[in-house]
């Protein structure tokens, strides 16, 4: 059963006529008729009947039309989509990814993205979750990466992977426990993304615990970027909490150890766009790619495990 012999016998079926068939596809009457010959050979069943002028479907043919529908719709949208990869000789691709991006291997995705497409202009932009998020169902942005939980009303929504949050700090001795919440918030804490406060993701799911054990989360010293944060920390000066990915990059001082959560915390990675909004092809292949780029490193072991 090939694409040729479906396209030749939904034409049939359609029109009625293997004449009409055949001016529809552009081939000659006798090519269309050796074509559904082969079909109902290959299977042993008739596929239509003579009714006067008009070819009518068998119930065996009735029963092809769906999957003959479905397998030519989808080598269609095949070919539609690697010519338009094909095509990607202009334009724009808009992209948000997450503050934090680069300690997931992202930041070689706009080089590997020019690199194939050196015509198309890129708009990769670095925020914090919460403003990828209303970036994308705003329509600014196509569409992102960010750490859930967002407010995702008109957002669809892929979650690709966790990563564990953990307690960081220069005192915790090598035996240590995991960390409470009770204990995160009698601590001195240093938060960082100062900006997003009690907006950010991760923050988010902290207040939320803390809002169900009746606890408060003060923190002393908040900062905008983690690497502050995790200098301070490395002064001793505080704690604070960071992803697996962040512990376990140059970034993070050699000093600071580390621990998980006694009820475990992660950042939940996703892949946003508008519900029911068709991606322009740059953009489409530029989500490929970070998609690609986090899974296959993580899958790799290039990622630590959480």
């Amino acid at each position: 059963m090939t694409l040729n012999q479906l396209r030749a016998f939904l034409a049939v079926a359609r029109t009625g006529s293997f004449t009409a068939a055949a001016a529809d596809l552009q081939l000659t009457q006798a090519s269309v008729s050796e074509l559904i010959r082969r079909l109902e050979e290959e299977h042993g069943l008739a596929l239509f009947l003579r009714n006067g002028r008009r070819r009518l479907l068998t119930s065996a043919g009735d029963e092809l039309v769906p999957f003959a529908e479905a397998s030519v719709t989808a080598a269609d949208n095949g070919g539609r989509a690697l010519r338009s990869l094909r095509s990607l000789d202009g334009g724009v691709a808009t992209f948000g990814v997450m503050r934090n991006a680069g300690f997931y291997l992202l930041s070689d995705l706009a080089q590997e993205f020019h690199e194939r497409y050196p015509h198309v202009r890129v708009r990769l932009i670095g925020q914090n979750s919460a403003e990828v998020a209303a970036a994308v169902a705003s329509g600014e942005l196509e569409a992102g990466l960010i750490i859930l939980p967002v407010d995702d009303d008109g957002l669809e929504i892929t979650p690709l992977l966790r990563d564990e949050v953990l307690y960081a700090s220069r005192s915790l001795p090598p035996d240590a426990a995991p960390a409470t919440l009770r204990e995160l918030a009698g601590s001195r804490l240093i938060l960082y993304d100062a900006h997003y406060g009690w907006n950010d993701p991760t923050r988010r799911q902290l207040a939320e615990r803390a809002r169900r054990e009746g606890l408060k989360l003060d923190p002393l010293i908040e900062v905008e970027h983690v690497e502050s944060a995790l200098s301070l920390v490395a002064r001793g000066v505080g704690h604070t909490l960071i992803a697996r990915a962040v512990a376990s990059s140059a970034a993070c001082p050699s000093v600071i150890r580390t621990v998980p959560f006694a009820e475990p915390i992660y950042d939940t990675i996703a892949l946003i766009q508008r519900q029911s909004a068709v991606l322009s092809p740059a953009t489409r292949e530029l989500a490929r790619l970070a998609r690609r780029t986090i899974l296959g490193r993580y899958h790799a072991g290039e990622l630590p495990e959480s």
